[in-house]
């Protein structure tokens, strides 16, 4: 892998709540996050709903404050800056969010809601001109006519919201890019238009984007690599197609059995998750998948998975006792 422009370690983020049943009121959103992205690469996240997806990207955005653990942009530590620092970081750093009709402002034209950004950042841009202009090369870049500057957001279409969304995220030409759940609200023939779209300004500017989904097949068109939530931790990253055809943590081989495939011979039996998803508040001891799992055995309740290293497939990693493929484990961590 190149060299990377993103590193988390051991990041952790809790909310408190109202208490449950048993009194609890730490909601553990995020536990020992580790991840890493490579310049100009798509990390796919892809997980079941209350996973943690969606507070990951929060803090890599900055708008959460990790309790603990660490968040590196270009070996920059941003919650260690304040002031004019801070405000540099951001800008390379922007976000494309799900709901392109709630995203948008309706009030704003199309060329307000592109150069909003540069009011907040008065270092770009300093004249109308230089705005204006840079408006309808971004409203070109993203497959709209420079003519639509006029326009207001419930004038477009779903898509073409989208691609005012994306052009809003590159006002302020950020080297990242976290893309929440982009298309999901989109129709199917629009949805490959956007994400085309996002890989053609991947190669034009050298972007690197989190992308996040529950849609499997989506991740797979896009992504270089893949990184499978599980109630709040990492339990499996790896290339895009080591990930979907030789899965190594049994959630993941759970995830990719559901996924739809063209080829009928190729389609293996679906794999059926008893029960629900624990709770966040009260989460397993040990392997926090293992009230779920098949195979699972005592170790996995008193004990922490290692990390289980794919030793012929290049940062393949899941953390499992039981791994479903043949790997090097690490070292377990005993439940205190």
């Amino acid at each position: 892998m190149s060299e990377s422009i993103l590193k988390v370690r051991g990041l952790t983020k809790t909310f408190k709540v109202p208490a449950n049943a048993a009194g609890k009121n730490q909601l553990r959103a995020l536990d020992g996050i580790d991840l890493d992205l490579a310049r100009g690469e798509t990390l796919g996240l892809v997980g079941e709903s209350g996973c943690g997806k969606s507070t990951l990207a929060r803090t890599l955005m900055m708008l959460e404050r990790p309790d603990s653990g660490s968040v590196t942009w270009d070996g920059v530590d941003p919650f260690s800056l304040k002031g004019k620092d801070l405000l540099a970081l951001r800008r390379r750093v922007q976000m494309v969010f799900q709901d392109p009709y709630a995203s948008l402002n309706s009030r704003m034209s199309a060329a307000d809601i592109i150069a909003e950004p540069w009011r907040t950042h008065k270092t770009m841009y300093k004249t109308s001109r230089d705005r204006a202009a840079r408006v309808r090369e971004l409203l070109h870049l993203v497959g709209l006519r420079p003519s639509d500057e006029h326009r207001y957001p419930q004038e477009f279409s779903g898509g073409q919201r989208q691609r005012l969304g994306i052009a809003r995220a590159l006002a302020l030409n950020p080297s990242v890019v976290i893309c929440d759940e982009p298309v999901s609200a989109l129709d199917l023939s629009v949805q490959a238009q956007v994400l085309n779209l996002l890989n053609d300004l991947q190669k034009q500017l050298g972007i690197s984007y989190v992308f996040i989904s529950h849609d499997l097949s989506v991740v797979r068109h896009v992504a270089d690599r893949v990184a499978v939530m599980y109630l709040g931790r990492i339990v499996e990253t790896g290339a895009t197609d080591a990930v979907f055809d030789r899965p190594a943590h049994p959630y993941t081989e759970a995830l990719m059995s559901a996924a739809p495939k063209l080829d009928a011979g190729s389609r293996g039996k679906r794999i059926i998750l008893e029960g629900e998803v624990p709770s966040p508040l009260n989460p397993p001891s040990g392997c926090r998948f293992r009230t779920r799992c098949a195979h699972a055995t005592d170790i996995c309740a008193s004990t922490v998975p290692p990390a289980a290293v794919d030793a012929s497939e290049s940062g393949h990693v899941a953390e499992c006792h039981h791994p479903r493929r043949p790997v090097s484990l690490g070292v377990p961590v005993a439940v205190g």
